[in-house]
């Protein structure tokens, strides 16, 4: 069989779609070896490879060879081409479509669930929210169908009101840039606040509702009179780029004088700014070293802030920080109190019952009472001392919120795998200070925010429109629903928009790759407009994204919401011969762990029946396993040591995810034990099958004392295809003892390990393959780089660079790389393989004979680098 260097080596070019020819001894390919992507030719057992096209621009794509070898054809230019071998000459294939069209027809579909960007009116009568890029206003009371404020072809979101209850302001996207507008409800009259190509995101309205603070781009704090007049910059900073950052970073002081946001700084860290509207430069009031800061919340007495921070794997903290030094607060003063001016009782909005004492809405007939602004003091010497940590008892804090009345501080956390609202208490002089969970239901919580008068929380779960009385935590849904357009010709055009500037202003390279990016865009319009379906959008869109050459892109499709009814495993795998030549179920291995193996079934014996039904002609055994994971079965079978003896063994069937778990760690326990036995017991092995965080925690798991015996470990990253915990997995490597502890009578062991850090101390070596994927790249060349040992096996696939999703106004999901990584010395590592010290390439097949010669080489390359024992 034919390594991988027989085909010679590309000098870093792209090959793919290998196509062998009927005799088995020419191979075609494509390659962009020439500079442009091209079909090209191998002769096996030779050395020269030549082009067989020469095109100077566009793609190859999907090259399918004819049966007989006649003829390639291929995807070209949004075009079908084929290249004639008897002629050697390439042409487009004219196609004349017929048949029933498979454009989409209009639709008005109605939406109870999947509302976003809640917005509770300042009178808490009616309540705002999105659906497919339209606004919509129903009533808090009773709900019901709700009108819609917006309806275009364009996405409008970030609804937020005015003080009159009357008006909203939100962010529209029109062609590709973002801008504000107000639109009062009643008139329906709409009045546009910017204008122009730039990004206008996040609209906060001031307390006194003259002005709205906005962000713009990427890099600046704005604010602009409701009327849309003086419009200016507050600050430049680093605020982000929705959808990854910005927007939720803003806070206006209660006087309406001043705007907190968070920006990143110096080596990445977030922390929080003040700027004032009288035109004096913005002060920096936090400084930590987190890299994830937001949530800025001004206290309604302006006298504090508080913002979460946290880094990537650490449990995010509230923080607070005194604009003031804090007088301490005694409960003497509350019986002095008790003697002092009385003041009007406050109106409330005490919720009221029906007949069936079910919760409704507050009793908004009179207006809620609202103490005096603050006139807001700053005093900026000692600020950096006056920060401190809200107890949250370790709970992953998300978003965070003040009540208006500022005693009480809710916040959304995970815990138990679910995410709730929980309460703190934020009056000193509490005297029983609780953190209480309020919610118990296991949907996921956001757009949450008090009510008016504090004594509600609101929050959408699972896209509906849901209040929770504080005190009493009695749940209200209020039951709404929204009609919607869902007309594929309008709404295509917005998905193209939103796609293209996504990208244009995420990307991580900023020159596009040297993609004239508007230029492209210009000439796949016209195949946007020609799609008739939303696959056909999808397939223009990731061939316009391909243009990129990068990795981590894509766009993909929503689910289609269809319920697959999952098939139960049992944790064997059967002979293939018995199987496909004469249908019988017999097992060539046990998985270790799974069903079978409790069970006591054994290799070698064969499955007859499921709970009493025989299998043969016309019963398979996925058939009588369909739906049944979780459930007892009963197995009939026969052979093994009595070969005509039957028997009956219960057990309990798993999924097919559940069991491929099971199978890698069996994996990787032969791969231990076979670094074992090669290296004569010398060596430990472990593997790390992601860079997720449950690889991180399997990693300290399996350094156990095992492996932390040996006299070094052989570290596998081979098919790791990322995730973000790298360094972490690194730091356990790299650590290095400096002191030893002895208890008296005991053993000696290393400091790092007794003071609680994960260390391993002991020589490794690395082994990777070209099957390593981003985050396990990073990896790699972090142990090269630090120099903790030898990398052996196959260069990484080259596919670094630090990404997420963002949603579309379909439900499609963008996948944007938005982070240039590169080595420590600058240089981009995307589309630049890690290498190895030692090459060492697999041939095809080898991994059925028992033998891997990548650690067969990782063993010896440590044993060699081990102190010679006497």
């Amino acid at each position: 069989t034919p390594t991988y260097e027989a085909f010679g080596a590309s000098g870093g070019a792209k090959d793919a779609w290998p196509m062998w020819a009927p005799d088995g001894k020419t191979l075609y390919y494509m390659s962009d070896r020439g500079g442009e992507e091209n079909l090209w030719v191998h002769r096996v057992g030779g050395t020269e490879v030549k082009a067989l096209t020469r095109f100077t621009n566009g793609r190859v794509l999907w090259p399918q060879i004819a049966y007989d070898g006649s003829a390639i054809v291929f995807e070209r230019n949004y075009g079908i081409w084929r290249y004639d071998f008897a002629r050697n000459a390439v042409s487009e294939v004219d196609i004349t479509l017929r048949g029933v069209s498979s454009e989409m027809s209009a639709e008005r579909p109605v939406m109870a669930q999947g509302f976003g960007s809640l917005a509770i009116a300042p009178d808490a009568r009616k309540a705002a929210f999105a659906a497919r890029g339209d606004l919509y206003v129903v009533g808090t009371r009773d709900g019901g169908e709700a009108t819609r404020l917006t309806s275009s072809a364009h996405v409008d979101a970030e609804p937020a009101w005015l003080p009159d209850s009357r008006r909203i302001v939100y962010a529209s996207m029109r062609g590709t840039a973002w801008n504000l507008f107000v639109q009062d409800a009643v008139t329906r009259t709409e009045r546009a606040l910017t204008t122009g190509d730039a990004r206008n995101y996040g609209a906060r309205v001031s307390p006194d509702g003259r002005r709205i603070a906005y962000q713009r781009n990427a890099n600046e704090i704005r604010v602009i009179a409701v009327d849309g007049s003086d419009d200016r910059r507050l600050a430049q900073a680093d605020v982000g780029e929705p959808p990854f950052g910005g927007a939720a970073t803003l806070a206006w002081s209660p006087d309406s004088r001043f705007v907190a946001y968070a920006a990143s700084g110096a080596g990445g860290y977030g922390n929080v700014w003040i700027a004032g509207l009288d035109g004096a430069p913005p002060r920096q009031v936090t400084f930590g070293a987190d890299v994830n800061v937001g949530g800025v919340q001004w206290s309604p007495d302006g006298t504090y802030l508080l913002y979460r921070s946290a880094q990537r794997t650490e449990v995010a903290r509230i923080i607070r920080v005194d604009l003031v030094p804090r007088t301490p607060r005694f409960r003497e003063d509350q019986y002095r109190d008790l003697f002092g001016p009385t003041s009007p009782a406050t109106p409330t909005t005490t919720p009221v019952r029906d007949s069936a004492t079910r919760p409704v809405a507050p009793d908004t007939s009179r207006p809620v009472a609202r103490p005096a602004r603050p006139n807001v003091n700053i005093v900026y010497e000692g600020i950096r001392l006056r920060a401190s940590v809200v107890p949250t008892q370790g709970l992953e804090v998300g978003a965070l919120l003040i009540s208006p009345d500022g005693r009480m501080l809710a916040f959304t956390a995970v815990a138990g795998g679910q995410q709730q609202l929980y309460t703190w208490p934020l009056d000193e002089l509490a005297r029983d200070p609780q953190l209480r969970a309020v919610t118990s239901t296991p949907g996921g919580k956001n757009s949450v925010q008090w009510s008016p008068d504090s004594r509600e929380l609101w929050y959408l779960e699972g896209g509906r429109i849901t209040a929770i009385t504080v005190e009493s935590r009695q749940v209200r849904t209020v039951a709404a629903s929204a009609e919607t357009d869902a007309a594929f010709e309008a709404e295509k055009r917005a998905v193209f928009d939103q796609a293209r500037s996504y990208l244009a202003h995420n990307f991580f390279d900023s020159t596009m790759r040297g993609v004239d990016w508007n230029a492209l865009a210009a000439r796949v319009a016209p195949y946007v407009e020609g799609s008739r379906n939303p696959d056909d959008l999808r397939r223009v869109l990731s061939l316009m994204i391909g243009e990129l050459n990068a990795s981590h892109l894509g766009i993909s499709g929503p689910t289609n919401g269809a319920v697959v009814i999952p098939m139960a495993r049992l944790g064997v795998h059967f002979e293939r011969a018995a199987l496909e030549t004469g249908g019988r179920y017999r097992i060539a291995e046990v998985i270790a762990q799974s069903p079978a193996a409790v069970a006591g079934v054994r290799a070698g014996e064969q499955i007859a029946a499921v709970d009493g039904v025989a299998l043969g002609s016309g019963v398979s055994l996925d058939s009588l396993l369909v739906g049944k994971v979780g459930r007892r079965l009963v197995l009939s079978v026969t052979g093994g040591a009595a070969a005509t003896a039957t028997r009956d063994v219960s057990l309990q069937t798993i999924s097919l995810a559940t069991e491929k778990a099971l199978r890698y760690r069996q994996w990787v326990e032969q791969r231990r034990a076979y670094v074992a036995r090669v290296s004569n017991g010398r060596l430990g092995y472990v593997h790390m099958f992601d860079m997720g965080q449950s690889s991180l925690d399997q990693l300290y798991l399996d350094l156990d004392a095992e492996n932390q015996s040996r006299e070094g470990v052989v570290v596998d990253v081979r098919n790791n295809n990322g995730g973000f915990v790298n360094p972490y997995a690194i730091d356990v490597l790299a650590r290095r003892s400096y002191l030893l502890f002895t208890p008296r009578g005991s053993f000696t062991s290393p400091a790092r390990g007794s003071l609680g850090q994960r260390t391993l101390e002991r020589p490794t070596v690395l082994v990777t393959n070209q099957h390593t994927l981003s985050d396990g790249e990073d990896f790699t060349e972090g142990y090269r780089s630090l120099g903790l040992g030898k990398v052996v096996g196959e260069p990484t696939s080259g596919w670094i660079i630090f990404t997420s999703n963002v949603q579309l106004l379909d439900g499609s999901s963008l996948r944007i790389p938005f982070t240039r990584v590169t080595d420590a010395k600058g240089v981009d590592m995307e589309l630049r393989p890690r290498a190895t010290d030692i090459l060492v390439i697999r041939q095809v097949g080898e991994s059925y004979s028992g033998q891997d010669k990548q650690l067969d080489t990782a063993v010896r390359v440590l044993l060699e680098g081990l102190p010679k024992k006497d």
